[in-house]
């Protein structure tokens, strides 16, 4: 038996979609005159606060919720930019990590601040501190119910 969305339940789940296909669309807006989609720079961001700015592109895949195909033609892209680079993987050899170059931190360091002043204008300004706190739980909440591990989940907000 389907259980249907009540209209409160409609009203609000079609909030929640739009907004974030929103604020997906103001963030790529944001880098985009910088010649960065946001998923490259989701990419290089996660790259640079893993252990030794490197991670296995299996793991990076999982992390911000793209297919291994679709990470490795991002990781091409940054590569001909010289802002990563591929190599066999430490832990066994025969996986593939991905690990941000000097050039790929000096880049980020650049979009950063254009990054979070877009999350700041296009999410934060609209939400008190303790309702984007709110909001974040409930959200770990829904990533560690599709599976995804508490860690990531806490890592990916």
């Amino acid at each position: 038996m389907t259980r249907w969305l009540d209209p409160q339940e409609q009203h609000a789940w079609r909030a929640i979609l739009r907004s974030a296909h929103v604020l997906r669309v103001a963030m790529d807006e944001a880098l985009a005159p910088h010649g960065v989609s946001l998923g490259e720079y989701e990419l290089l961001s996660m790259l640079s606060e893993a252990p030794g700015c490197r991670m296995r592109m299996s793991v990076l895949a999982d992390l911000i919720v793209q297919s291994r195909s679709r990470v490795s033609h991002t990781a091409t892209r940054l590569e001909r930019q010289g802002w990563v680079e591929r190599a066999p993987s430490r832990e066994d050899g025969r996986g593939v990590e991905l690990a941000l170059t000097a050039e790929g931190r000096a880049r980020l360091s650049e979009l950063a601040p254009i990054h979070v002043e877009s999350v700041r204008t296009a999410f934060l300004d609209h939400l008190m501190r303790e309702e984007l706190l709110a909001h974040g739980e409930l959200m770990r909440r829904v990533l560690v119910a599709t599976r995804r591990s508490d860690d990531e989940a806490s890592d990916a907000v």
